[in-house]
């Protein structure tokens, strides 16, 4: 099959390269004459782990290439793929379809002969509809299905995702469609992936009502994990003894500083919009948004707490901006919340990232970068565990510990056990949901 993927962000990209990887012949179409530059001399844009080695695989053979003529890559494709960004539009938290139905007017003007046009960004329901009429519009002559086919690829975990995915959902109206996007996906139905068959509405639902599902049960360990430390409880427990039951699932059950990342932000928001506008609003949703805000905002106050009340002054450790490990991605991460609340405090942060360091020098204005943990933690005040890198497991508490001007630790991930950290010197430890709190013991000896 040829096929042409418009859009080279995370989830065109990821796409374009594992179709390739499949099989097919793929061009990926970006606008960004630097980006497709890169892309062609194999440098990968984006941190995703093994997509650079695909990426090499597939050009070698020529499966893969990269252009920034749209109309080329289109001339007689099976399939095109929209992957452009929905970004969360300003003042409304709907999804932007600015880029996707742009798209769809160029691929139409483009079109040489039938091609499934498939699209592949997050879309509201209803968007394939009005990507048709947009197709329509721009060449009333053109011949085309169009196609839903939402992903759901993990960042940190994308290739293993494209490949043995849970399952791959499909909206398509015509046998001719489905035919297309079976062949498409062949190679996965032959090693027994199931691939659902829907509706174009049904297909655009599932995605916003799968993620909208995992964000709710984000917030609600969250949630649950601020009770647990009122009443002695330790979360990491109570999210096991809840995980154990085969319809609930261990999974998404990590209490933390709240969800981000390019999918659960913008994606509850537009579910919640959807169901305003339908008149159906989606109570759950709109409060699971409204906790996770909630969960930022007390991991500012747990670090200011363990700072004796203010942090003004005081030189704060962060360990890890990224939404989370295995990933470059900054985009509504919790430290985007908390980092500027606390240099708008007056607390002179230090940050560490692996690979956020790129994203976030331009996304957190007034933090300084260091290289390594201990180089940030010298002279410290509070160490801040953010993003559970591998990295930040194992570190050297006593040393850390050793080199900070007040040893106090806000352990945001439960990387840590309050025992550990106490045994390697530290004077102040507080985690999420487990009620271990070392400073609320001291205070409590000196009360006594």
């Amino acid at each position: 099959m040829k096929i042409a993927m418009i859009g080279t962000g995370y989830v065109g990209l990821v796409s374009g390269v594992c179709f390739s990887d499949f099989g097919h012949d793929v061009v990926c179409v970006d606008k960004v004459e630097d980006k497709i530059r890169r892309l062609r001399k194999g440098e990968v844009p984006i941190y995703e782990p093994g997509l650079d080695v695909v990426l090499a695989r597939n050009t070698e053979t020529g499966r893969l290439t990269f252009t920034s003529d749209l109309a080329e890559a289109v001339a007689g494709a099976d399939a095109v793929f929209i992957a452009v960004g929905t970004p969360t539009r300003r003042g409304d938290g709907h999804a932007d379809l600015t880029y996707v139905l742009a798209a769809a007017a160029e691929i139409g003007r483009a079109l040489t002969g039938y091609a499934v046009i498939v699209t592949k960004s997050t879309v509201p329901v209803g968007t394939n509809r009005k990507v048709a009429a947009a197709l329509r519009a721009a060449n009333p002559e053109a011949e085309f299905d169009v196609a839903s086919n939402p992903e759901f690829l993990r960042e940190g975990a994308a290739i293993d995702d494209f490949m043995k995915p849970d399952r791959v959902v499909v909206g398509v109206e015509t046998e001719r469609a489905r035919a297309v996007m079976g062949e498409i996906y062949r190679p996965l139905y032959l090693r027994d992936f199931p691939v659902v068959y829907t509706d174009l509405e049904s297909a655009e639902m599932i995605k916003y009502a799968a993620n909208a599902f995992l964000a709710t049960k984000i917030s609600f360990i969250n949630e649950i994990a601020a009770l647990c430390e009122r009443v002695g409880a330790d979360v990491k427990s109570v999210a096991k003894g809840m995980g154990l039951d085969g319809r609930i699932g261990a999974k998404f059950l990590h209490a933390g500083p709240g969800y981000g990342g390019s999918c659960f932000p913008k994606d509850t928001s537009a579910l919640a919009r959807i169901g305003q506008e339908h008149g159906v609003p989606q109570r759950i949703t709109e409060t699971v948004i409204a906790v996770n805000d909630m969960t930022k905002r007390r991991m500012i106050d747990k670090v200011v707490d363990l700072c004796d009340g203010s942090v003004n002054g005081k030189t704060i450790a962060v360990l890890g901006v990224t939404f989370k490990p295995g990933t470059d991605d900054m985009r509504d991460a919790p430290s985007l919340t908390i980092l500027p609340a606390l240099v708008g405090s007056g607390a002179r942060v230090r940050a560490v990232d692996p690979h956020g360091r790129k994203e976030g020098e331009a996304l957190l204005p007034g933090v300084i970068w260091e290289t390594d943990p201990y180089t940030a933690a010298a002279g410290a005040d509070c160490l801040l565990i953010l993003t559970e890198w591998n990295e930040f497991r194992a570190l050297d508490l006593k040393r850390l510990a050793g080199a900070m001007a007040t040893p106090r630790m806000a352990d945001l991930r439960n990387i840590y056990g309050r025992a550990d950290v106490e045994a390697a010197g530290f004077i102040a430890y507080d985690s999420v949901g487990r009620g271990d709190s070392l400073r609320a013991d001291l205070m409590l000896a000196a009360a006594e």
